[in-house]
This record gives structure tokens, C-alpha cells and sequence, in this order.
């Protein structure tokens, strides 16, 4: 049987604020499979996004270990954290992050160059992911130029750009309303379903959560439901 993709083992996250430490998480221990699709969810405050910035190698734990395909990334410098995102792991963010002075094809090159990708190649490889989601008649066109809807694609596309094995996605129908918010959902179970992306949101709603086939409580920093 194939390891656990990402396996956190006893993991805190400890803030200090001032004389005061905040424990964001506390002795968190997941395994997620390759290939799963699990929602993490919680009131604001419970450990969401702190859970995602680490799986995602944005931050390191304060102590426990995570290991992603079997590496200890609670070990890793911030040049290696930065390779490993760079080819392990696509993110999308409510707020969409896109360049707007960059149309949609070039904001899908971006990750691709930033692998040293020829520019002729990454434009191609854009391309077919743009057309993938939906966007082959829209890829010249800005940030500006698109509906919301369309612009979360755009960020579902960049985050495909480098084939990922994991695919974090925080909040993403945020700030999308409930048709296009119901268009990326149905995209992120294709990618699930149709070519096996792990795929992890982070959500405060449970009937977002439930397009997800495992779900993760949190609570003041701990799993309390789906560990």
C-alpha cells in the first residue's frame, strides 16, 4: 500500500504575542492519503489556516513532525521549503491572488517559470490547462476582463500549472456567488474523481465540507470530529 502523502505527527504551533504564547495547534497528529479529498473545518480562531500554512510548507511547526511523500519538512530550510511547494503542492486562496496587469495565460505560466520553464513551453502547458477549465476562449484576456466565477478557474489553472500532487484550497468559493461557487466545487471533485488529485480545502462551511469524502474538525487548535 502506497504511504500516506502527508502524515503529521504531535504537531503545535505556538505564537508569541508579546509575554503571551498562543498555541494555535495543539498536538495535531493526521494521515491524508493520495488521492483523498478532505475538508478541514472550525469556527475562526480553531486552527484552519495555521494547519493549512504548514501542510503547505508556508511555516514550520514549533514542535511534532510533518512528513510530505515521506520527507520531514519540519526539517527543511526555506530554500528546499520553496522547491517542495513549488513542485508538490498548488494552492488557491479566496482572494484569488492573480497579477492584474497579467492576462489569464500568463498568470498560469507564472509557477512554470519560476521552474526555469522555457517560456514557449510554459505558454502551451497554460494553454491546455486553461482550456481544461473552461477558459480556452478567455486566456488573453486580464484579471479585470473576467467575472469572479472566471477568475477563480484562472487561480484553479495556475494551481495546476506544475502538476501537483496536492492541492490546498482555502476558502475557495469565499468570495463567489452560490452558481460559481457551485461551478468550482463540481471542478475540484473532477480533479479529485477524474485524476486522482489529493485534494485538501479548508472551509468554515459544513455544506461546503460535505463535497469533501473525509471531514476534520478542529476546535481551540485539536481534531475533534474525523482524525
Amino acid at each position: 500500500m502506497k504511504a500516506p502523502v502527508i502524515v503529521l505527527q504531535n504537531v503545535w504551533k505556538t505564537y508569541k504575542m508579546g509575554e503571551i504564547e498562543v498555541n494555535a495547534l495543539r498536538g495535531v497528529s493526521l494521515h491524508i492519503n493520495h488521492g483523498d479529498f478532505v475538508a478541514i473545518t472550525g469556527a475562526s480562531g480553531s486552527g484552519k489556516s495555521t494547519m493549512m500554512n504548514l501542510v503547505g510548507c508556508l511555516d514550520l511547526p514549533t514542535k511534532g513532525s510533518i512528513f510530505l511523500d515521506e520527507k520531514d519538512i519540519s526539517k527543511m530550510g526555506e530554500s528546499d521549503l520553496a522547491q517542495t511547494r513549488g513542485q508538490k503542492i498548488g494552492f488557491i486562496f479566496q482572494q484569488f491572488h492573480l497579477i492584474p496587469t497579467l492576462s489569464a495565460v500568463e498568470n498560469v505560466m507564472l509557477p512554470l517559470e519560476f521552474q526555469d520553464i522555457p517560456t514557449d513551453i510554459s505558454k502551451k502547458k497554460a494553454t491546455e490547462i486553461l482550456q481544461k477549465v473552461g477558459l480556452g476562449d478567455r486566456i488573453e484576456h486580464l484579471p479585470s476582463q473576467l467575472s469572479g466565477g472566471e477568475q477563480q478557474r484562472v487561480a484553479i489553472a495556475r494551481s495546476l500549472s506544475n502538476n501537483p500532487d496536492v492541492v490546498l484550497a482555502d476558502e475557495p468559493t469565499g468570495n463567489l456567488d452560490s452558481i460559481a461557487g457551485a461551478n468550482v466545487l463540481n471542478l475540484l471533485q473532477s480533479l479529485w474523481k477524474k485524476e486522482g488529485k489529493t485534494i485538501i480545502m479548508v472551509t468554515h462551511d459544513l455544506k461546503l465540507a460535505g463535497y469533501a469524502r473525509r471531514i476534520i474538525q478542529l476546535k481551540d487548535g485539536q481534531i475533534i470530529k474525523g482524525g
